[in-house]
């Protein structure tokens, strides 16, 4: 059987009309520089990575979601007409605009979804980019449908059931945005990666090298390259089916075989259609970066294969998952990105050989060089170097990937000005330069296109390589093993003893069980962790180590290694450290009751072991962006009415001062959580729902009942109904109950209940709700671009706060005033949600002729204010609530504050502006 011309991308311009679909030649915005702001955005991610929170996940996802899945939809569609040759006016470039916009919508607000943690925006760009695919899927499969029948159809198949992936993977992705246990995100997380990277991804690759591999390297299709495509797709389609089956399922060794039976149909496809590479080495810097990320692809199968065939659960598969990602993201993705493009973004500029060749000149400069740098770079990178090396290695790795976004920006432009001189010269009559038969080679194949390859590029790539690894073991000698240098790490020599000591560990009441283990110097250690806690998440940290989360009755093992010095573990459960949640690994015969190998206080969530409060001071310039409306609706219930509502514990990254976020802990996502008002006599039915990553609890100060079950602490997925009647009225305070309580109160997770008399109270003008709370941040504050810790549970427990709030974000009311009229009666309820300080509430400038405190009035009554006297102050302890009532005699500004001014200064503090009273 004779050899097969690729058809897919021709060097020279065929005759197109204006309304070719798919692919009419020239400069197209929607197509050429979308995927470019995803590449130059995954760069700058990547190079300030240490200030954006979520930058991990946000540097593969603007690689694979952003520019790779902007680049599949665009070529996939060229593709497709260039093989099918379909009417122009099936899917014209109208068409295919409003589904890059619709992708390009979608991706963004999932991008900005996942790291600021709202699950219903990511929900929402999910939804989008969903029905973008779905919509590019059908109009492929219109194509198909109405084209006439021809060579290479297996293409578009390939493309469909590609886009039959991506719709799964992304409800996959959405899924894992929504905070599971790390079993269940070890298991959707390979699904994820599965349909994404082998299906979506995968299958529009190997599609569309069937056609575009040949083409690149200018040789003839191989004779059997069609047929094993066909052969190769059911295998590839169903492995991807199976392999998310048995990820879903719990089914391990159904993943191993499944990533067997892919890796096996991907090799036989390759057997053929990568054929001609055995016979004709890649010349230009397409085809050599192509085929080198396909190399990374099958490295990548293979890491994943070995990591499913030896970790023992789904938490341990999950972690250290950079590896995988690095190989898959850079070396697989990246590098076929900038190498398809470098093909296929001259090509269809179109314009002839010569117009064609000034622009891939540009994008085959320093070919040699980037390739030895990406290439060799991410091969140290994953060997085990010193952080330092890996650090300076990979910004060389990114700088050679970067490269290509100028390199492609001057091809165009050369592209297009050689196109201007060959339209100018035509005019006038003159042949264009190039124009001239093809030259021929001794050997009688055509001239091509000068070799990448460059003997020189290849020293200054490697010296540049060898310098950095210099550098870096110049920088921490010890940490490769060379004297002189003061490494971070830690490093202990002792002779191993052969023998393996095993101790089973209970995580239960904040303790761990035994609370010491001793282990002979030089044994291997194994700590089998079970949580016995009925109600609460746990895990241990010690040696480096960490298991998964683990939910009440789950097990984990951590295989310490040899052990020669004293350490100590701990939960790392944000307030169980300091709850006595702490392991200590001794020595036998070491004299030792509690040892800590170091120190490690700066190393946990709670971790501030100072003297004083974390030194925070906002910037005055900064704004609250999100401000809590402090305004009351009136009572309209009347007595007897049965409230029901649900509270869902989440953890989101609030603000806690201008310009300043912490990772709060929430009823509802927000803090205070919601208001809850009635009267005496009201039933309320609150259903808890623990959507959280620990356990949590409730406890309503407004109910008296017994709290054995309505307040016990729900692990993470579970709920629980509480009911109670309210029979007293008052300001109620209400919080998670779950210890330690410091943390879980200081976090956010309080609120108020305000229960009126069955009468009502007499009607004001305007009604405001302040409670007051204390912030305690960790040094990581959530400022500059340093991703927002949790609470400081040393400072909560210790009252040393950051911050001292009226509903919980300091200042917030000096900038958002709280409004009034010259001569309105103004009530402003108050409750002290501590978890720990006490206030004494004052208004600059007004007197309080009412006031109400802990179910009693102590000054006015239901009847009216009183006459002649007045109150400066309400003071409360924590936990404790009532409300003052005053009128404004005249306009103005009247702060108010807690008049424990050193709490005032801490952000106690908010501004009543009072306006002029107009007449009608």
């Amino acid at each position: 059987m004779p050899a097969l011309t690729s058809p897919a991308v021709p060097d020279a311009p065929r005759p197109t009309g204006p309304a070719r679909p798919g692919g009419a030649r020239g400069r197209w915005p929607l197509r050429d520089y979308p995927g470019v702001l995803w590449m130059v955005l995954a760069v700058i991610t990547t190079l300030v990575h240490p200030f954006v929170p979520g930058s991990r996940w946000l540097m593969v996802h603007l690689v694979l979601l952003g520019a790779l899945t902007h680049s599949i939809m665009v070529w996939s569609t060229h593709f497709s007409q260039a093989l099918l040759k379909t009417a122009p006016g099936l899917d014209d470039r109208r068409q295919q605009n409003r589904r890059l916009v619709l992708l390009l919508v979608g991706t963004t607000t999932t991008l900005v979804g996942v790291p600021t943690v709202q699950w219903w925006v990511t929900a929402s760009g999910a939804a989008l980019v969903t029905v973008a695919v779905v919509w590019h899927g059908a109009q492929l499969f219109r194509r198909l449908r109405t084209a006439l029948p021809g060579r290479f159809r297996v293409t578009v198949r390939y493309y469909l059931a590609a886009a039959a992936c991506l719709p799964v993977g992304v409800a996959l992705g959405a899924t894992l945005a929504l905070g599971l246990d790390d079993a269940t995100h070890g298991r959707i997380l390979l699904a994820h990666i599965s349909v994404n990277v082998l299906g979506w991804v995968g299958l529009t690759v190997t599609g569309t090298l069937l056609t575009l591999w040949p083409t690149m390297l200018r040789t003839p299709i191989g004779s059997a390259a069609e047929r094993r495509a066909r052969q190769a797709l059911p295998g590839l389609a169903g492995a991807i089916v199976l392999l998310v089956a048995g990820a879903l399922a719990d089914l391990r060794w159904v993943t191993v075989v499944a990533l067997g039976l892919y890796a096996v149909a991907l090799v036989w496809w390759a057997s053929a259609v990568l054929a001609p590479a055995r016979t004709t080495r890649p010349r230009e810097f397409a085809p050599a970066s192509v085929g080198l990320s396909l190399v990374w692809w099958l490295t990548g199968i293979v890491v994943v294969l070995v990591r499913l065939s030896t970790t023992q659960t789904w938490a341990e598969f999950t972690d250290g998952f950079g590896t995988t990602s690095a190989i898959l993201v850079v070396g697989f993705a990246a590098q076929l990105l900038t190498g398809a493009l470098s093909y296929l973004v001259p090509s269809v500029l179109g314009g002839g050989k010569t117009v064609v060749r000034a622009g891939q000149a540009w994008f085959d400069r320093w070919g040699t060089a980037r390739l030895v740098v990406v290439n060799a770079g991410l091969l140290l990178c994953l060997l085990p170097v010193p952080s330092i090396v890996r650090v300076i290695l990979s910004v060389l790795v990114v700088l050679a990937l970067a490269a290509f976004v100028p390199l492609m920006l001057r091809g165009i432009r050369a592209a297009v000005r050689a196109k201007k001189e060959v339209e100018t010269a035509r005019a006038r009559g003159e042949r264009p330069a190039g124009a001239a038969p093809t030259p021929r080679t001794p050997g009688g194949e055509p001239d091509r296109m000068p070799s990448v390859w460059s003997g020189g590029q290849l020293v200054a790539a490697v010296s540049a390589l060898v310098l950095a690894v210099s550098v870096g073991v110049a920088l921490d000698p010890s940490a490769a093993g060379l004297a002189g240098g003061t490494s971070t790490g830690r490093a202990v020599t002792v002779a191993p003893t052969g023998a393996t000591t095993t101790v089973q560990v209970a995580a239960v009441d904040m303790r761990f069980q035994p609370a010491r283990i001793e282990v002979a110097r030089g044994d291997r250690l194994v700590v089998e962790l079970t949580n016995t806690d009925p109600t609460t998440v746990h895990d241990l940290q010690v040696l480096g180590q960490r298991t998964p989360r683990l939910a009440p009755g789950e097990s984990a093992t951590l295989d310490l290694g040899v052990v020669g010095e004293p350490a100590q573990g701990w939960c790392t459960i944000v307030g169980h450290r300091q709850m006595g949640m702490v392991l200590d690994v001794v020595m036998t015969g070491d004299d030792q009751v509690s040892v800590a190998a170091e120190d490690h206080t700066d190393h946990d969530a709670g971790g501030n072991d100072t003297d004083g409060p974390t030194l925070v001071h906002p910037d005055p310039q900064a704004s609250v962006t999100d401000p809590v409306d402090p305004a009351l609706p009136p009572v309209t219930t009347t007595a007897g009415t049965t409230h029901r509502l649900t509270l869902r514990a989440t953890e989101e990254e609030l603000e806690v001062a201008p310009g300043i976020t912490q990772l709060r802990w929430t009823f509802n996502g927000r803090v205070p959580g919601p208001t809850l008002r009635g009267k005496v006599g009201d039933v309320f039915e609150i259903t808890l729902v623990n959507d959280g990553t620990m356990g949590h609890s409730i406890d309503f100060h407004a109910g008296a009942l017994a709290p054995d079950e309505p307040m016990r602490t729900i692990p993470p997925g579970e709920s629980l109904v509480y009911t109670f009647t309210a029979q007293r009225a008052g300001i109620w305070m209400y919080h998670c109950s779950t210890m330690p309580m410091t943390s879980h109160i200081a976090a956010g997770m309080h609120g108020a209940v305000i229960i009126e008399p069955p009468e009502g109270l007499p009607p004001v003008d305007r009604e405001y709700l302040l409670v007051q709370s204390e912030v305690h941040l960790s040094p990581a504050t959530g400022r500059g671009g340093v991703p927002a810790a949790e609470v400081d549970a040393v400072a909560a427990a210790s009252d040393r706060p950051t911050f001292l709030t009226f509903n919980g974000i300091a200042n917030q009311y000096d900038e958002h005033v709280l409004d009034a009229v010259a001569g309105d009666r103004v009530r402003l309820w108050v409750l002290d949600a501590g978890p720990n300080r006490s206030t004494s509430f004052h208004v600059v400038g007004g007197q309080f002729d009412t006031v109400y405190a802990e179910g009693a009035w102590r000054l006015g009554s239901p009847e009216g204010p009183a006459e002649g006297a007045g109150a400066q102050t309400l003071g409360l302890m924590a936990a404790q609530g009532g409300f003052v009532e005053l009128t404004f005699s005249e306009p103005g500004s009247y702060p108010f504050v807690s008049h424990v001014m050193a709490d005032a200064e801490r952000g106690a503090h908010g501004v009543i502006q009072v306006t002029a009273r107009t007449d009608d």
